[in-house]
């Protein structure tokens, strides 16, 4: 199995302070990894670094290619695209307009077969595609961002708490739907609240509290360890 993402003595945090020091990450390519842990962990921290969204100190390469630090551009390039926590669609804009933006970075005719493909594996879009994205429901607006994500053409595609804020029945759909994605032949890096849900769909998972990998291992054997279990599911 080839490692897709490799994190070696990742270093982050806010205003001086390190919530991620010394953070060391291999990413199986093809898989899902999930990444659990309590608020405050670190776990957006690790995206956002990734991501070029907050600055880092370390090494991080994707697919034998060094991601640059603090550029958000040179990682989308790099193939790293991450759907942040809240969506962040643009609400006065069309499906169809917020799907092309994923692929700003494309040219033309790549961009229009992206969306094509994007679209054949979201079909409820293509009903809605002229519709405004603010006037859909919060699974809806989930599929969008997650549609306009594989438009750019992802190696790796980060997810940060996909499921927040939707009905039970909408979890089970989007998750369903990152497992589609995968079988697109695309990484996935997964955090997520609902821990039973995240490991229930992942080949594979750590547990990361205070900045620091404390379990790790095949998603199904963490699922029925005793340290998740007690910790998270409240079993």
């Amino acid at each position: 199995m080839s490692v897709a993402l490799k994190v070696t003595g990742l270093a982050a945090g806010y205003s001086g302070f390190r919530v991620l020091d010394g953070f060391d990450l291999d990413l199986v390519a093809g898989r899902i990894t999930a990444i659990v842990g309590s608020n405050g962990a670190g776990k957006s921290t690790l995206l956002k670094a990734l991501a070029g969204l907050v600055s880092r100190d370390g090494q991080a390469t994707l697919d034998g290619q060094v991601l640059p630090a603090g550029s958000a551009t040179a990682a989308v390039r790099a193939g790293l695209i991450l759907v942040a926590e809240g969506r962040h669609l643009f609400p006065r804009m069309t499906v169809l307009e917020n799907l092309q933006l994923g692929g700003w970075l494309l040219a033309r005719r790549e961009r229009a077969v992206r969306l094509e493909r994007a679209l054949s594996l979201f079909p409820r879009l293509v009903e809605r595609r002229h519709q405004l994205a603010g006037s859909m429901s919060g699974g809806e607006q989930q599929m969008v961002a997650l549609a306009r994500a594989l438009v750019g053409r992802p190696r790796l595609l980060m997810l940060d708490e996909p499921s927040l804020g939707l009905a039970p029945r909408l979890v089970d759909e989007v998750m369903s739907l990152v497992r589609r994605i995968r079988d697109e032949d695309v990484t996935v890096l997964l955090i997520e609240q609902n821990v039973a849900k995240a490991l229930a769909i992942a080949d594979d998972a750590h547990v990361l509290e205070r900045g620091r990998l404390v379990a790790s291992g095949p998603a199904s054997d963490l699922l029925r360890s005793g340290l998740v279990r007690t910790a998270y599911l409240g079993l």
